[in-house]
């Protein structure tokens, strides 16, 4: 079998819930074989930007805030979602306008580490862009790393957003990492993207 013959041929698609936020569908797709499945469910919503930031002294500039799919306090990365491109026809989310370019995420990640941590950076570089959960949603995480960030200002933060800054060493984030409260699977990849010493 070619690996296009793998793929699943969508025959009904239902949005249960389409806003500025997500788009959450319920899909009935016919299999290779001809038979069908379903309800399948997917979502949109925005891609997003995810900075793995140290500061002169080479401490993680990390945050720590609720999280209401787990109900904890997590510790990550400074993060945040890129603004889909509206359009007159579409002012909501779709599986298309959440795509974002390296360049529109660049900017978001400049943003949001300034926003939420008060840290700026003239050493950026793009570490990796991915699928945030290939199995079940259409957007992306865009990661990046800056270095030997100086305080430049004070937290900005939307309505929505509690949460405080810390400065972690490798250690501390070591022991956060594998048994304490930092729990985002795609914060911890961008560490160990950040550590690769082959980017």
């Amino acid at each position: 079998m070619s690996d296009e013959n793998l793929r699943w041929k969508l025959i009904k698609e239902e949005h249960l819930k389409q806003d500025k936020w997500i788009d959450f569908r319920q899909n009935i797709y016919e299999l290779p074989d001809g038979a069908h499945i379903g309800p399948v469910y997917n979502f949109s919503k925005h891609s997003f930007s995810v900075i793995v930031a140290t500061d002169e002294q080479g401490r993680f500039i990390c945050v720590k805030q609720y999280r209401h799919g787990i109900d904890e306090i997590t510790t990550e990365f400074p993060a945040g979602g890129i603004e889909y491109k509206e359009t007159e026809n579409h002012p909501y989310i779709t599986a298309t306008n959440t795509k974002a370019s390296e360049e529109e995420a660049f900017e978001a990640a400049k943003r949001e580490l300034l926003e939420e941590t008060g840290y700026v950076s003239d050493e950026w570089k793009h570490l990796f862009t991915v699928p945030a959960n290939a199995t079940l949603a259409s957007n992306n995480v865009h990661i990046y790393a800056a270095r030997n960030c100086r305080k430049e200002g004070v937290q900005h933060l939307d309505d929505s957003e509690f949460l405080n800054v810390e400065l972690l060493t490798e250690e501390e984030l070591k022991k956060r990492i594998f048994g304490g409260d930092f729990k985002q699977s795609n914060h911890v990849l961008a560490w160990y993207l950040y550590n690769d010493k082959s980017l």
